[in-house]
């Protein structure tokens, strides 16, 4: 009878560095870890915090992507659902340096406990501004060193940046059609 390893084979950064994962993973000590990817409702959230980004990077002076590699510490490496970088933050591949926000989504199998550990490298290698979009409540939270924030205004915003999304314009691809 076959048992399941319950410790999961180590692999070296080189080693995750040179492998094409589909979908991508994130890399964690040593560990391949799968991330939740989600079904239409994330992917409709994701997919217009982006648009709504992509619209004014010219304006804003950032660049938008969704889903790259950010290394967040020497053996850490993560996929943040949509990130900002200032327009002249350099990129070789690979993201090393903090990104003015870091956005998830929440999936349904994800929850708030367990996606704290990937918002704590976010925030150790020093993201200012972590956002957090839960689909199914239409709830935005903000981390920070203190833990979440429910998001109480209408607009997020990036202080002294013109960044700006409005809350009720993302949601709305949830509405019926």
């Amino acid at each position: 009878m076959a048992t399941l390893a319950t410790n999961p084979p180590l692999i070296s950064v080189e080693e995750y560095l040179r492998t094409s994962y589909r979908p991508d993973c994130d890399y964690v000590d040593g560990v391949v870890e799968e991330r939740n990817f989600g079904e239409w409702e994330h992917s409709q959230i994701q997919s217009r915090i982006l648009k709504l980004i992509a619209k004014y990077e010219e304006d804003w002076g950032v660049d938008s992507m969704v889903e790259c590699r950010l290394q967040v510490s020497e053996r850490r490496y993560r996929l943040p659902d949509v990130m900002i970088l200032p327009r002249l933050q350099r990129v070789d591949r690979i993201v090393r340096e903090a990104p003015l926000v870091c956005i998830e989504v929440l999936s349904p199998e994800d929850s708030w406990t367990k996606i704290r550990a990937r918002l704590n490298d976010y925030l150790a290698m020093g993201v200012k501004h972590v956002w957090c979009f839960d689909p199914d409540s239409r709830e935005v939270r903000r981390y920070t060193d203190s833990g979440f924030v429910v998001v109480t205004v209408p607009v997020l915003e990036v202080e002294g940046t013109p960044i700006r999304l409005v809350l009720a314009e993302i949601f709305s691809v949830l509405d019926p059609r």
